[in-house]
């Protein structure tokens, strides 16, 4: 049985569905400030074995990082890539090593496992 998410708290899948190598993506639940405002998303990733989330926003123009859904790799599969201009950036760490927003980070996103569920914690 599925474990309610509490205000704080947004369930994004269920630990087994998140694979090595598989980039999850999900709107994040918050109240809207301004009607004209577009959704917050985010991905979620394994890092090893560890669970990884990182607001989908390139912290140089605030778009989306990813080119298609589910794609945030770059073609060495080595570092999340901004599909706008290439900035390169450390997938445990979300600092950029290349690109226009060196020395920035991306976004993390408060992680927990809770009965079997992966959730995430939106900024604030």
């Amino acid at each position: 049985m599925s474990t309610p998410s509490t205000p704080d708290w947004q369930t994004v899948c269920d630990l087994n569905d998140l694979q090595p190598g598989q980039f999850l993506e999900f709107r994040i639940q918050q109240p809207i400030r301004d009607p004209g405002d577009m959704p917050l998303t985010g991905f979620a990733f394994l890092e090893g074995d560890e669970p990884l989330a990182y607001l989908n926003q390139c912290p140089h123009l605030g778009v989306e990082l990813n080119w298609m859904p589910g794609r945030f790799m770059d073609s060495g599969n080595l570092f999340i890539q901004c599909a706008t201009h290439g900035a390169l950036f450390k997938p445990g760490t979300g600092e950029c090593i290349t690109g226009p927003c060196m020395g920035e980070y991306l976004i993390p996103l408060d992680v927990r496992i809770e009965s079997g569920e992966i959730q995430i914690r939106a900024p604030r």
